[in-house]
């Protein structure tokens, strides 16, 4: 039987929207929203001329992490994404441009593929405006990866201290080069681990995003509800406290008389007794060493909505970051020391903002013509594959939520959602790369998890290397699968048999290619991408992840088709059933 979980809600889409409200309307004299996405959330005195910008980001569902550290003294704006997804570049770019005061801005968020790439393409976005700009997504999570990988670790509550750091050192008017440094200090000597020991559930969906037994823990358990390093009998609080802290104490190479931050975190539904309780054994434990601890917090700091477990993090301290940990800050979620006043006589100016991009107008009568695929046809292709990504939701989530954080079918709804809107307003006679464009568009601007960029990215290519065509026959639609599998490849780094929505797009184009080189027309053409996606799709069973949230779990991804590849292959059937029927 399925079960379903409560969540004190409205509309499942409404819940961003709503949140952000309630939080700037509850903090009216600390918070605000700035921009046109509504998702940039702002210090009312954080930013000023003269100071770097402070940027942090992330999916929502982690709170108070990451609009609860937006104050003076911190942060000066967050990026407010959907549920376990990342912000997309547009949301970004509109906390990026508040938090600019002319010395440049930091980006700050975890070491995740979606938000990698979203703060990337926001980034180069923002550099191209004339600002200088930097980013660094915080690795703290010793269970990810070993030691000599530690730059493919997840950002997990180890953001606490690393955006307190950097916030600090910002607000003191350090320069961007040494705000950057500083940074990746604290970065550099934060450690992490966690435990779960119940699943959480997404807003959208209302079960469970995996299965723990009664009797069992998750060691090494992601933000998001990936899986951990391993699974085990539940132990006691003093037992799981020893298990989190050797790889932390390990790595950390702690010695007598070194001091620490500690940071025991609660992922959404551990009580404070119980965090308390975890907290009494590592102190314990730095005790019997010889270790200090400087400054310690308790309790809910980045959750994983109501999810059951634990985290503790280490921030070894030397005479550079202890200043920047007992800097004063206020922000809704962390007050330190006095609380600051705003600076007299400090001044915020207007920034310049890039006008927008004008569309080239196209010719249509110089576009190539002959082929079946018309504008017309290929839009209710795209219309059907929006059809079948909602009729497939759930399925593709539930194959996320046993490798993944459980949000693909909802995360790719999302996207396409928003293209059935967007083309809905597109003029009647659009070009088919006028289409790819509008959907590069609305996909980037909704989804900001890692599928957003990806897929702008190929609808673009895609609609770039059918430019010259009114209409498609084989040979051009072999070219449209092939442009949007160099797209997602262009821009996400994945290869294939990575296990990855490549592993389904690299053999569609080869097949679609070869059987455009056989001369066979549109229709066979597409049912040949469709039928290697498939099998792609069900081969990635067999492949052990090397990319993207589900590379930290190993062999344990075998044995489990990659959402991904999925939703790829769904998407080409939906365009062969619309073909079909011409």
């Amino acid at each position: 039987m399925t079960i379903r979980t409560k969540k004190l809600i409205n509309a499942p889409e409404d819940i961003i929207p709503e949140f952000i409200e309630g939080l700037v309307g509850a903090y009216p004299d600390l918070l605000t929203v700035e921009g046109s996405t509504g998702r940039a959330v702002v210090a009312r005195h954080g930013p000023r001329d003269g100071k770097v910008g402070i940027v942090i980001g992330g999916g929502s569902g982690h709170e108070p992490a990451f609009a609860g550290y937006v104050g003076r003294g911190l942060a000066d704006a967050a990026a407010v994404g959907n549920v376990f997804a990342s912000p997309s570049p547009e949301q970004i770019l509109d906390a990026g441009r508040a938090a600019d005061g002319g010395a440049g801005v930091v980006f700050l968020y975890g070491n995740y593929t979606g938000d990698v790439l979203n703060f990337t393409m926001a980034a180069e976005e923002l550099a191209a405006e004339g600002t200088p700009i930097r980013h660094i997504a915080v690795t703290d999570d010793v269970a990810s990866a070993p030691y000599n990988r530690r730059s493919e670790r997840r950002g997990v509550a180890g953001d606490f201290f690393v955006f307190k750091c950097a916030g600090a050192a910002a607000d003191r008017g350090e320069p961007l080069e040494r705000v950057e440094a500083l940074a990746r200090l604290a970065n550099d000597r934060c450690r992490s681990m966690g435990v779960a020991l119940g699943a959480c559930s997404l807003p959208q969906t209302g079960t469970p995003n995996f299965e723990i037994g009664p009797g069992d823990m998750e060691i090494g358990m992601g933000l998001h509800g990936e899986p951990g390093m391993r699974r085990e009998p539940l132990a006691t609080a003093d037992t799981v406290t020893d298990v989190l802290m050797e790889p932390i104490l390990s790595e950390l190479d702690l010695t007598e008389g070194d001091r620490v931050a500690v940071l025991v975190n609660g992922l959404g539904a551990t009580t404070q007794l119980e965090l308390f309780v975890l907290f009494r054994r590592v102190r314990q434990i730095l005790e019997a060493r010889d270790v200090a601890i400087h400054a310690s917090w308790v309790g809910e700091y980045a959750t994983s909505l109501e999810m059951a477990g634990a985290s503790v993090t280490l921030l070894k301290l030397d005479e550079t970051l202890t200043p920047l940990l007992d800097h004063p800050c206020r922000t809704p979620a962390l007050t330190v020391g006095a609380a600051p006043e705003p600076i007299a006589g400090a001044t915020r100016s207007a920034r310049q903002m890039r006008a927008a991009k004008r569309a080239t107008a196209v010719d249509r009568l110089s576009l190539k013509q002959g082929g079946r695929i018309a504008p017309t046809t290929f839009r209710g292709s795209m219309m059907a594959v929006a059809e079948a990504i909602r009729r497939e939701r759930d399925w593709l989530s539930q194959l996320d939520g046993v490798i993944g954080d459980g949000d693909h079918g909802i995360t790719m709804d999302t996207g396409w959602t928003a293209v059935t809107a967007a083309l809905a307003a597109l003029p009647a006679d659009a070009t088919i790369s006028e289409i790819c464009e509008t959907i590069a568009h609305a996909f980037l601007t909704a989804v900001g998890a890692s599928s957003g960029p990806l897929y702008a990215e190929a609808f673009r290519s895609a609609g770039a290397a059918v430019s010259d065509r009114l209409d498609l026959d084989g040979p051009a639609l072999a070219a449209w699968v092939k442009g949007m599998s160099d797209g997602i490849l262009a821009r996400g780094g994945a290869k294939p048999g990575d296990k990855t929505m490549i592993d389904a797009w690299v053999p569609a184009a080869l097949a679609a290619a070869d059987a455009a080189d056989r001369g066979m027309d549109e229709s066979a053409v597409l049912e040949a991408a469709r039928d290697a996606a498939r099998a792609g799709m069900h081969d990635t069973a067999e492949i052990e992840s090397r990319c993207g949230r589900s590379a930290k779990l190993g062999a344990r991804s075998l044995g489990h088709i990659d959402p991904g590849a999925a939703s790829a292959s769904v998407m080409l059937a939906a365009m062969c059933s619309v073909l079909a029927l011409r």
